[in-house]
């Protein structure tokens, strides 16, 4: 057994953060078994499997001696008892593959890479058996044959078939019908079995399944197709494949891709000490210094100081370093490459041994011999093998060296000639750095390599033991054989044909076995070990975290540099002298020479003067409202009356004051907040567990308190040495976000220069140059006539309503139909509408039917060339041709619209009635075909998508470069020992040229499904042809151009079988290792590098390239936010009747899973076929009857539990009943008519509600979101897809529509009109046999018929235009169209399928706030009023929950932020949401830089806005406490008064005195007009708001209104009365200076100014007199600088830092 093996690197640490249940004495190490004395042996579940491969070894041991002895055959069953025995080759990875990380950390990611992988299966499970059904109920068996009309039952053979055998209908209105002379027969009914069927078709659900797998393989599935068309209606066969082949094949199963890219990129953070860290190019022994080069500049030099140094002279060693050594190096290698590629195959006759190439070669040779003896001499031989590019090259001296040897030339030492190819990478050093960059860290696509060998070395053994002993079946006799298989399924290559000769093989019984065995190793190797290559990639042009943010700000600045500079084509004006355009002044005196001003100078005064008077009316509204007020006021008043308000405006004292005043209050409550939170004012509050919202608000008070150092001293006073310690990292910290605000701020600062930069060249040259800015150097700038065109160019649909009183957006019930109108502007409508048009009209165009012969085909060609001639010279007339800023050549877009028109009207003008083929006019022809990339221009999103294919060609360039390498390399290699050896004769029982003439009978392959086997003297159908010796048909090595097109037709996976067994059989077997490992490096290494760098530029270009781990799970929050949505569910009834109690159970889990089980129950129902005929048909309809009455019970029991209205809140319930309002009309009509509409409808019913189970299941609920939100997403690539392809349909017509049919162009696959080249372009795409159509549009003469006119008359092709045409279709379409898909579902699924623990806000979170807003949200309507957002936050609980005792300052910052969003309207379920995302985020790590910018100064409005509400709030406060006392003092001393006078009257009654007693209405009147005038001016006095400006900036003519001045107070002189009032006019207040004192000090009253009393006792505040006295107030005449310079007091001990109790009640309102 194997032992433990200790680690012996100690040193060695993971390099991530452990959870709390993990640490690094977790054994670093996995432990393979246990230690000694922890448990006993059998618990070990290595310990287990090792045991049982001992036990395997011992039944194979003595099975081989049974096999010895003869008791067991060798090729008997009993060999399957061998089929665990290669899984023994785990041992090894557990040796290879050690991981240095805890064992817990490693289960965690093995069991989430396990889910995600099953969850996914299912997900590819739920659509093999949803188009498994759809195929058994729309398709059925393709059993109809055409046969000849003689043939009995029981009697089929392979002369009774057509040829080549076709299906056929028996209905005469749909599919095809068979020629005269034979019939449409059923087979089955003829008496053939099912083997001889074959496996593949739609009988039962079972075969169904298994057929579309192989479909959605992308292998075979277009026959499947021909198949369908031939026997049922057309549209129904191009409905259900092409969909197939979009979403299973396209959309689904590349989610595989995805699940292993998001696991492996966890995998790799673990993983990273075991693969090793990037590493730049620069070896790690040179260093670099300065040195001055031939310009007198400095420059990095890399020196190698720790190599030693050779023998050779100083001066061999400076020219061996040299760059000029080193250029004549490469160019020799270039040279020898070309001599290389130059090879070729001259006959037979001609002497292959000595010719001129091996003398090149040798002298190539000994010259790259030299190179190396001077490198050993110079750098001596330790310091020569110490680079990795000298090994490299040293073994390729030795390689070359055998390899001229005369007995080993053309030998496999050909290798090491052709890598010589290799050294010209050294030449670019991008492509060098890519080379590095991919292949650089070696050991992570080493280690998978090394397990792909391996895990077909397994596979080829158990299927070798597996299969060995069938009869009949050569393909696993031997292991290299199987080998072979294995490694074609893994290529998918044909694969489909290795299973079923295995199944037809293995017969009916074993069938669905082999079947399973065969589908999950396809499975395994074609979508997770091909996506670990992709995965493996991306990871290696994925940039270190560290890097992203200064990569940001790098390309933040970079962007900023390039705006700042005009075009090319506008700094051409520079070139020329200035002349700028002079007016003259007119109508002033002449005294004096008046001269010319410029135009422009004059303008920018009169757009000032408006400016300024635009700016004057904005500055004083009251202004304008007065002077709307008093409309006859003269004109000179009011600019007299507008220059006073102006003044005072502008130089006031009272202004600057305010300001000063708000800055001086803003900086107290930031400090007083600030040093709160350092003191620690919350500890003696108990622990708890604070939300994410908490967190993340304090986070940012910290990181604003950090930026103001000016208090940092004084905090820091009397702390321990550990606060000290945390006071110096804050301050780290504070000095690294002002760092980064610098940064910020500096690119914002540069992009604004940049823009300011540009507009100021812009107007300069437009001031300086008069024909800048004029279209065609005619039209003036401002003429009438440009700008009525500009006005038709650039009118559009206003998609946004706005409201008029809010500003806010309106959100209209056709919002998306309006923002599609308002996509493009009228004028391009019209242009996309007349383009379609046309585009349709080409579609009817054939090389039968043509333009130039057809009249109607020509009006839609007169109208695309009118209508664009109207919009071309709209655009220019209003935007100028070339040399104006928004010129319609601008771009490439613009060139392509004037190059389709002129092609367009030349073709027009020209109309060509005899067109030769490889004419010029069929060249026009072709370039017609063009016109449909005219959307791409109409479109943005359509030039967004050629953005994002030609931003990354760079990269796409240095990869084709690299396929190119590796193809030319082995076509060199091919060219040498294949040229001329493949050449054979057609006859196989011909082995010498010499005897290959005559003829001889030749079989025909009469169909590939079928597996009739031949009787007794029966021969398959045939005919005689002559003897030719010949290369294979479609590919040769006779030179390195043939050889290349054959590499390349292999790269695509495409005809490398037949050339693999084209070499084995007519060169040998030990050359077939050639082909397998070009189509491994191709395959595993060359394709996948086109889908990384895909993926990679798609990220790159939506600027996710770039962002670090926070910024991505941020930008992934964002958008699953946005497709969130309300629950829409009723709440449950609050009393516990009848209708709580199915609430209950219609929510419960137990009751939505068994409804989920009868969904799948029902379908099941459709597993047969419904037909009218089958008898079987009936009781399934009958069982799907009682299941449609059980859903109309499960929502008639919905409708009772959430009401009516309740219940079509959702759209799942919506469609629910929909789906069983259909079931319910189908019942009455199935028992109704009873025929085969009913059925069809019936079926229909239950496939809708089959497609019910995506939304009862949260995970197909989230991966079915993935495909759909991929699928919105790529909408505009697929239309690019389409219109690239509508083009190539279209050229194709042109090209081939002629052309004989052949191997594959047949009457299914042909050009012959604009619909069946989209047909054969779409089997293109899926990779289905491209290859050979190509070569069937190649044919020349002899094998055609040319003609010299015409081509349409001719039935010939044409080779270079079929090379490029296919060629260039299959490059974009397929490795780069395609490869953006698979980009965009990677993105998605990363959306919504991130773990918990990735998640800023998880799912909980999300669910939870969704239960919270159902509550709030009683209405239903996704809105709520303003008000109601606090009672919204207060009730969330959890991560989201906001702690008043705590938080109270962030609650109300959220509410004020909801206020302020629509000015106080409603808001939505959106704005609250993403309120709650930001808040619940690290905006400085989460946010880019733009975002983060606009976010932070948001907050720090809010902030100011919410601190100035709050003293507004608390002065309020202050003042109702002050009004409640006085009222309760007043009403006592009043009724003190009363009583005193009234005894006085009574006691002394003076008749000389005459007291009137006013009523008591006068006395309310009284009291009414006097104390609430007092009151409101001493609330004016009291609180004077510093936000509230306007009531403090009144007008001094105001009178009733308390005026301020600097630095004083006083009241309105029209409150002042001139004579003493009467005694009943007194306002009195009852005062315990005690009290007082209290809560003077505790901030909750406001000192009183001393007044004049009647009573001769003091007031003194804040004394210590428990005295208490009652004071009435005689209108008082109030000192007005003694008022205020108490208030000013006041205020200060009120907002003081070092008062706890003030800044308690600033937080406690």
């Amino acid at each position: 057994m194997l032992k433990r093996k200790q680690s012996s690197r100690v040193e060695a640490q993971p390099v991530t953060d452990f959870g709390p249940d993990e640490s690094l004495s977790d054994n670093a190490d996995i432990l393979w078994i246990n230690k000694p004395g922890d448990s006993s042996y059998v618990k070990d579940r290595w310990c287990v499997f090792d045991g049982f491969m001992v036990f395997c070894l011992w039944v194979s041991l003595v099975l081989q001696v049974f096999e010895i002895a003869d008791i067991v055959d060798q090729m008997s069953p009993w060999g399957m008892l061998r089929i665990p025995r290669p899984l023994i080759m785990i041992r090894a990875f557990r040796i290879y593959f050690r991981f240095e990380l805890p064992r817990t950390r490693i289960t965690n990611i093995l069991k989430r890479s396990g889910e995600q992988i099953w969850s996914v299966s299912i997900f590819l499970l739920f659509f093999l058996l949803l188009y498994g059904i759809l195929g058994v109920q729309m398709f059925g068996t393709f059993t109809y044959h055409c046969v000849v009309n003689d043939t009995k039952p029981g009697n089929v053979t392979w002369n009774s078939l057509a040829i080549p055998d076709t299906h056929c209908s028996p209905e005469l209105e749909e599919g095809y019908q068979c020629p005269p002379g034979f019939k449409c027969m059923d087979l089955e009914d003829l008496g053939l079995s099912r083997q001889e069927l074959g496996y593949s078709g739609f009988n039962e659900i079972g075969t169904s399944i298994f057929t579309v797998y192989e479909a959605s393989s992308q292998e075979g599935w277009v026959f499947l197709m021909y198949r369908a068309i031939d026997s049922f209606p057309r549209w129904r066969s191009y409905f259900y494949f092409i969909t197939l082949i979009f979403f299973l094949a396209w959309l689904v199963k590349n989610v595989f891709i995805a699940v292993i890219i998001e696991t492996f990129a966890e995998i790799r953070v673990q993983f990273q000490q075991m693969w090793g860290t990037r590493s730049s190019t620069t070896s790690t022994a040179t260093t670099q210094m300065f040195h001055e080069d031939a310009a007198g500049g400095w420059q990095l030099v890399a020196v190698d100081v720790n190599k030693p140094q050779g023998r050779a002279p100083a001066c061999l060693q400076k020219m061996m370093r040299s760059s000029v050594f080193h250029m004549f190096i490469l160019s020799m290698v270039t040279v020898d490459v070309i001599v290389a590629a130059s090879n070729y195959y001259k006959g037979e006759n001609f002497r292959r041994q000595y010719d001129e190439f091996y003398l090149a070669e040798v002298a190539f040779t000994v010259l790259f011999d030299l190179e190396a003896l001077l490198k050993i001499w110079c750098l001596g031989f330790t310091g020569y093998i110490s680079s990795s590019l000298h090994k490299f090259e040293l073994l390729l001296v030795i390689g070359t060296t055998l390899h001229v040897y005369p007995d080993l030339y053309h030998s496999q030492f050909t290798y090491f000639q052709v890598l010589r190819v290799v050294r010209l990478i050294k030449i670019s050093p991008a492509l060098e750095d890519f080379v590095y960059k991919i292949f650089g860290p070696g050991k992570k696509l080493g280690s998978l390599v090394v397990f792909t060998a391996s895990l077909l070395i397994v596979m080829s053994a158990i299927s070798l033991q597996m299969f060995c002993f069938v009869e009949e079946l050569d393909r696993f006799t031997t292991f290299p054989r199987a080998f072979m298989s294995m490694f074609q399924i893994l290529t998918q290559e044909g694969w489909v044909d290795v299973m079923d000769q295995t199944l037809n093989a293995v017969g009916h019984m074993w069938a669905p076995v082999v079947a399973i065995y065969f589908i999950l190793y396809h499975l395994f190797a074609t979508l997770i070990l091909l996506s670990l290559f992709v995965a493996v990639i991306l990871d290696n042009l994925e940039l270190d975290e560290d890097l992203k943010k200064l990569k940001q700000l790098k390309q933040s600045e970079a962007n900023a540099d390039t705006k700042e500079k005009l075009p090319l084509r506008l700094r051409i004006f520079e070139k020329f002298p200035n002349r700028p355009q002079m007016v003259k002044i007119s109508k002033l005196p002449s005294d004096f020479t008046v001269p010319k001003i410029r135009e422009s100078f004059m303008k920018q005064f009169i757009d000032r003067q408006q400016q300024d008077t635009c700016c004057l009316f904005r500055i004083l509204p009251s202004t304008s409202s007065s002077s709307s007020d008093n409309p006859k006021r003269p004109t000179a008043e009011d600019n007299k009356y507008i220059d006073q308000k102006l003044r005072k405006s502008v130089f006031s004292i009272r202004a600057r004051n305010l300001l000063e005043k708000e800055t001086a209050v803003t900086k107290i409550l930031r400090a007083c907040t600030r040093q709160r939170m350092l003191s620690g004012s919350f500890e003696g509050q108990p622990a708890k567990e604070r939300s994410i919202l908490s967190v993340q608000h304090h986070i940012r008070q910290e990181r604003r308190s950090l930026r103001h150092g000016s208090n940092s001293q004084r905090i820091s006073r009397g702390k321990s040495l550990e606060t000290l310690t945390q006071d110096h990292s804050n301050t780290v910290r504070y000095r690294n976000a002002q760092r980064e605000d610098s940064e910020i701020k500096m690119i914002q600062e540069k992009k604004e220069q940049a823009e300011m930069k540009r507009k100021v060249q812009e107007e300069e040259l437009r001031e300086n140059h008069p024909y800048f800015d004029k279209p065609l150097f005619i039209v003036g700038r401002e003429h009438r006539f440009r700008n009525f065109c500009r006005v038709v160019v650039r009118a559009r649909f206003n998609a946004s309503k706005t409201d008029p009183v809010t500003g806010a957006v309106k959100n209209t019930k056709y919002h998306q139909l309006y923002d599609l109108l308002g996509l493009v502007t009228y004028l391009d409508w019209v242009m996309i509408t007349v383009t379609i048009c046309s585009c349709i009209s080409m579609m009817f165009e054939s090389p039968f039917r043509r333009v130039m012969h057809a009249p109607t085909l020509q009006i839609a060609e007169y109208v695309f060339v009118i209508f664009m001639s109207i919009e071309l010279n709209l655009k220019i007339m209003a935007d100028g041709l070339f040399f104006t800023p928004t010129a319609v050549i601008r771009d490439f877009g613009g060139v392509m619209d004037i190059f389709i028109y002129l092609v367009s009207l030349i073709f027009l003008c020209w109309m060509p009635q005899n067109v030769p083929a490889e004419s010029g006019a069929q060249l026009l022809m072709v370039l017609r075909c063009l016109r449909p990339l005219r959307i791409f221009k109409l479109v943005p999103q359509m030039r967004k998508v050629v953005r994002e294919l030609f931003s990354g060609f760079k990269e796409i360039f240095l990869v084709s470069i690299l396929l190119l390498t590796l193809m030319l390399v082995f076509a060199s290699f091919g060219v040498q020992l294949f040229a001329g050896k493949l050449a054979k004769c057609n006859d196989p029982n011909i082995i010498r040229r010499e005897d290959c003439n005559g003829i001889f009978r030749i079989n025909v392959s009469v169909s590939k499904n079928l597996n009739l086997k031949l009787r007794p003297g029966e021969k398959k159908p045939g005919f005689w042809v002559p003897r030719v010796w010949a290369n294979p048909r479609n590919f040769n090595f006779d030179n390195v151009g043939n050889a290349m097109l054959a590499l390349f037709e292999v790269l695509s996976l495409k005809g490398w079988v037949e050339v693999r067994d084209v070499i084995i059989h007519r060169v040998g077997p030990i050359h077939g290792i050639y082909i397998h490992v070009f189509v491994f490096l191709g395959c595993m290494i060359g394709l996948t590098l086109f889908v990384g760098v895909v993926i990679a530029n798609f990220n790159e270009n939506k600027g996710t390239a770039l962002l670090t781990v926070d910024q991505r799970r941020w930008e992934d929050l964002k958008s699953r936010l946005k497709i969130a949505q309300p629950l829409h569910l009723p709440p449950r009834p609050d009393n516990d009747g009848f209708r709580a109690k199915m609430y209950d159970i219609t929510q419960h889990p137990f009751f939505k899973r068994t409804i989920a089980l009868l969904v799948l129950a029902q379908s099941v129902l459709l597993s047969v076929k419904w037909d009218v005929e089958d008898p079987v048909t009936v009781p399934l309809a009958t069982m799907s009857v009682v299941f449609t009455f059980i859903f109309v019970l499960e929502v008639t029991m919905k409708i009772i539990a959430m009401s009516p209205a309740g219940f079509w809140q959702s759209r799942r319930n919506r469609y629910d009943l929909l789906v069983t309002s259909l079931g319910v009309v189908w019942v009455v009509l199935h028992f109704a008519l009873l025929n085969a509409y009913t059925y069809m409808m019936g079926a229909c019913v239950i496939v809708f509600r089959f497609f019910s189970i995506c939304g009862k299941h949260v995970t197909l609920k989230m991966l079915l979101l993935t495909v759909v939100v991929s699928m919105y997403k790529s909408f505009f690539i697929i239309v690019g897809m389409f219109l690239l392809l509508l083009c190539y349909a279209f050229a194709g017509v042109v090209l081939f529509g002629t052309v004989k049919y052949g191997e594959n162009i047949n009457r299914h696959a042909n050009f012959s009109s604009a619909g069946k080249a989209i047909t054969v372009l779409f089997r293109i795409v899926t990779g289905e046999d491209w290859n050979k159509i190509m070569h069937d549009c190649m044919v020349q003469p002899p094998f055609c018929t040319p003609d010299e006119f015409t081509y349409w008359a001719t039935d010939c092709g044409n080779y270079a235009g079929a090379l490029m045409y296919f060629c260039s279709f299959y490059v974009i379409i397929a490795y780069i169209m395609l490869n953006l898909l698979v980009a965009i579902i990677v993105e998605n699924f990363s959306l919504f399928y991130s773990t918990e623990e990735d998640q800023l806000l998880s799912y909980n979170d999300l669910r939870h706030f969704q239960i919270i807003w159902n509550m709030v949200d009683d209405k239903r309507e996704g809105v709520i009023p303003t008000f109601r957002v606090k009672f919204l936050l207060r009730l969330l609980r959890g991560r989201l929950e906001v702690d008043l005792d705590k938080d109270k300052l962030l609650f109300k910052h959220m509410c004020y932020e909801m206020e302020r969003l629509h000015n106080g309207g409603d808001v939505t379920f959106h704005d609250v949401l993403s309120m709650l995302s930001y808040r619940s985020v690290d905006i400085r790590k989460s946010l880019q830089l733009e975002e983060l910018l606009a976010r932070e100064q948001l907050e720090y409005t809010i902030e100011e806005e919410v601190a100035k509400q709050t003293i507004r709030m608390w002065l309020k406060k202050c003042l109702k406490r002050i009004r409640a006392k006085q009222q309760q003092s007043c009403s006592i001393i009043h009724s003190l008064r009363e009583s005193q006078q009234q005894e006085l009257s009574r006691f002394l009654n003076p008749p000389s005195i005459e007291t009137t007693q006013p009523s008591e209405d006068t006395n309310a009147n009284s009291q009414d007009h006097n104390t609430q005038p007092e009151t409101s001016s001493q609330q004016q006095l009291l609180s004077p708001t510093l936000s509230d400006r306007g009531g403090s900036r009144q007008d001094a003519a105001d009178p009733g209104k308390p005026q301020r001045k600097f630095g004083q107070w006083r009241l309105p002189s029209a409150a002042i009365p001139e004579k003493t009032a009467p005694v009943n006019k007194m306002r009195c207040y009852s005062q315990d200076p005690e009290r007082e004192e209290e809560e003077v000090s505790k901030g909750f009253l406001a000192p009183k100014p001393i007044s004049h009393s009647v009573s001769s006792v003091n007031l003194r505040f804040g004394g210590r007199t428990a005295m208490k006295s009652v004071v009435c107030k005689m209108n008082p005449m109030p000192d007005t600088a003694s008022c205020g310079s108490e208030v000013k007091k006041w205020w200060t001990r009120q907002l003081t830092v070092e008062s706890d109790e003030s800044g308690d009640d600033l937080l406690d309102i």
